[in-house]
C-alpha cells in the first residue's frame, strides 16, 4: 500500500544545476574572500604596538598637518605660498618646541600662520599623546589599557592607574602657567609699550605659551632683544621657562609637599639642586665672559648685564629665546652653552637635553667609582643598577647622533665647526639658540636639523625602541669576566 501510493504520488521536481564560472573567476573570487578575511589581521600586524612607536607616529602626524597648514597661501604673508621645507621645518620646530627658524617668523607668516605655530608648540610641549588622551578622557569619562599606556609613556607616569589624573594636573598646571604668564606680559605691553589691546592680548598669549613650552619663538624679528633692558618683560619669560623646564612630576610633588622637602624623591631632589646649580653657573659664567664683549652687551648697564647673563642662562637650556646677538658672543660662551643645553632641564617635562637626572646620575657613578665605593648612592637611596645602563645608553646614543651629525654639515658647508656644533646641539636639545647660519644651510643640512630636532624631542631611546621590531629576552646568562679598562 505505501509503495502504491508512492508510486501515485507527485514526483518530486528536480534541482536545477547551474553552470559552474570558469576557473579563473573561480580563483579570484577566493583570493578576495582570502584577502577580505586576512585583513583585519593583516591591520592588527602592522599597527604600531609599543606606545613608543605611536607617540613616534603621533609627533610625523602633527608635523605633517603642521606642514600642510603652514603650506596653505592663507598662511605666508606676500603673494604664493611657503615652499615645503620651508613648512616642514617650521611645523618641526613648533612641534619639537626648538624655536629654530629658516624665516622670519613676524614677517613671513601672516597672522593664521602665526596661530598654526602657536598651536603646534601647544600640543608639542604637551604631548602628542597625552593631548589626545586628555580629550579622551573629556569626552568618554574613561581610559583604555591602550589609551592609559600611551599617557603613562608620554608623561613618564608612575602607574597605569594615575594616567588620568596625572593628565588632568597637567592640563590645569599648564593653564594656571601659561595664563598668569600671558595675563603680565599683556599688562606690560599695554602700559609701557603703549600696544592696542589686541596686540598686547595676542603678544602676551603667544610669549606666554612659547615660554612654558620652552620653545623660544617669538614675534619679533630680533627676538627679545629689544627688551633686554626690561625685567618686567624677561624675569616673567624666564620664570615660565624655569617652571615649564622643572618637569611635571617635580611640579606634581611640589604642589603635594612643598612644605616637606624630607619626603621629596630622589627625581625631584635632583632636578631642583641641579637647576639651581646650572643657573647659579650659568649665569656666572656667560656674565664673566661677555662682560666685556660690547658685541654682546653693548651699552648695559652693571645691573642689566647681569639681568641678560642670567636671563641666557635660563633659556640656554632648551628655551631659545635671546637678548643678546648669539653670533657676536665669544667661542668660549659658545662652547659652554653647548654643555648647557646638552644637559638640558628635568624630565617628563617641556624641555629636552640629555636631562638633569641623567647628568646627575652619570656625575655620581663616577664619583662612586672615583672613590671606590660599591654602589651609588644618593640622597641617602641606593640607586638601582639598571638606571646606570638607561643613562649611559641615553648618553652614547646622544654623543653618536651630535657627533654624526656635526660631521656631516662639516662636509656639505663652509662653516666652522664652533658654529656647526652649537647648531647641532641646539637642535638636538630643542633649544633653538642659533649663531645666524640656520637659513644659509643647505637644503640637506636643514633635513638634518629636522631630523635633530624629531629625534632631540622625542628622545634616542624612544626612537630606538620604536624603531625595533620585538624585543627578545634572553633566558640564559654567559660566565663573567673582566676585561682591562683604561
Amino acid at each position: 500500500m505505501h509503495l502504491k501510493a508512492y508510486q501515485r504520488g507527485t514526483p518530486t521536481p528536480r534541482r536545477k544545476i547551474k553552470p559552474s564560472p570558469p576557473s579563473s573567476v573561480r580563483n579570484a573570487t577566493n583570493d578576495a574572500g582570502t584577502w577580505l578575511r586576512a585583513l583585519p589581521h593583516l591591520v592588527r600586524r602592522a599597527a604600531p604596538r609599543h606606545p613608543a612607536q605611536l607617540i613616534v607616529l603621533g609627533f610625523a602626524l602633527a608635523i605633517a598637518v603642521g606642514t600642510a597648514l603652514l603650506m596653505l597661501p592663507a598662511a605666508k604673508a606676500g603673494a604664493g605660498a611657503a615652499s615645503f621645507l620651508e613648512a616642514l621645518f617650521t611645523a618641526t620646530s613648533a612641534v619639537c618646541v626648538t624655536g629654530l627658524i629658516t624665516v622670519d617668523t613676524p614677517v613671513f607668516w601672516t597672522g593664521f600662520g602665526q596661530a598654526v605655530i602657536l598651536v603646534l608648540i601647544q600640543i608639542g610641549g604637551f604631548g602628542v599623546m597625552s593631548f589626545g588622551t586628555l580629550l579622551g578622557v573629556f569626552a568618554a569619562r574613561r581610559l583604555g589599557l591602550r589609551s592609559r599606556m600611551l599617557a603613562a609613556a608620554e608623561t613618564k607616569s608612575v602607574g597605569f592607574g594615575d594616567v588620568r589624573r596625572v593628565l588632568l594636573g597637567v592640563f590645569l598646571i599648564t593653564l594656571t602657567v601659561e595664563g598668569t604668564l600671558a595675563g603680565i606680559l599683556t599688562l606690560r605691553f599695554l602700559a609701557g609699550y603703549g600696544y592696542p589691546p589686541g596686540e598686547a592680548i595676542w603678544h602676551g598669549v603667544f610669549h606666554a605659551v612659547s615660554a612654558f613650552n620652552n620653545a623660544g619663538f617669538a614675534l619679533y624679528s630680533d627676538n627679545l632683544m629689544g627688551f633686554a633692558r626690561d625685567p618686567w618683560v624677561l624675569l616673567p619669560i624666564a620664570a615660565g621657562v624655569i617652571i615649564g623646564g622643572l618637569g611635571f612630576p617635580v611640579l606634581f610633588e611640589l604642589r603635594r609637599q612643598y612644605r616637606r622637602p624630607v619626603f621629596w624623591s630622589m627625581n625631584t631632589k635632583l632636578v631642583l639642586v641641579g637647576t639651581a646649580l646650572l643657573l647659579a653657573l650659568g649665569t656666572a659664567f656667560l656674565t664673566a665672559v661677555e662682560w666685556t664683549n660690547s658685541a654682546a652687551f653693548d651699552g648695559l648697564a652693571p645691573g642689566e648685564r647681569l639681568l641678560n647673563g642670567f636671563f641666557q642662562s635660563v633659556v640656554t637650556r632648551t628655551a631659545g629665546f635671546n637678548t643678546v646677538d648669539i653670533g657676536q658672543m665669544h667661542p668660549v660662551s659658545w662652547m659652554g652653552m653647548d654643555i648647557l643645553m646638552f644637559i638640558g632641564a628635568g624630565p617628563a617635562g617641556t624641555a629636552g637635553g640629555l636631562k638633569i637626572t641623567t647628568f646627575a646620575v652619570l656625575f655620581f657613578i663616577l664619583s662612586t667609582e672615583l672613590r671606590g665605593g660599591t654602589a651609588v648612592n644618593i640622597f641617602g637611596k641606593r640607586l638601582s643598577r639598571a638606571v646606570h645602563r638607561q643613562a649611559i645608553t641615553v648618553v652614547l646614543l646622544a654623543i653618536a647622533v651630535v657627533t654624526a651629525a656635526t660631521m656631516f654639515l662639516m662636509l656639505i658647508t663652509d662653516f666652522g665647526q664652533e658654529r656647526i656644533l652649537f647648531e647641532v646641539v641646539s637642535a638636538f636639545a630643542t633649544v633653538g639658540m642659533s649663531t645666524g647660519i640656520t637659513a644659509a644651510m643647505p637644503p640637506a643640512g636643514q633635513v638634518v636639523l629636522i631630523l635633530l630636532m624629531f629625534i632631540g624631542r622625542l628622545g634616542p631611546v624612544t626612537l630606538g625602541t620604536a624603531l625595533a621590531v620585538r624585543s627578545r629576552p634572553i633566558m640564559y646568562e654567559y660566565p663573567k669576566e673582566r676585561p682591562l679598562i683604561g
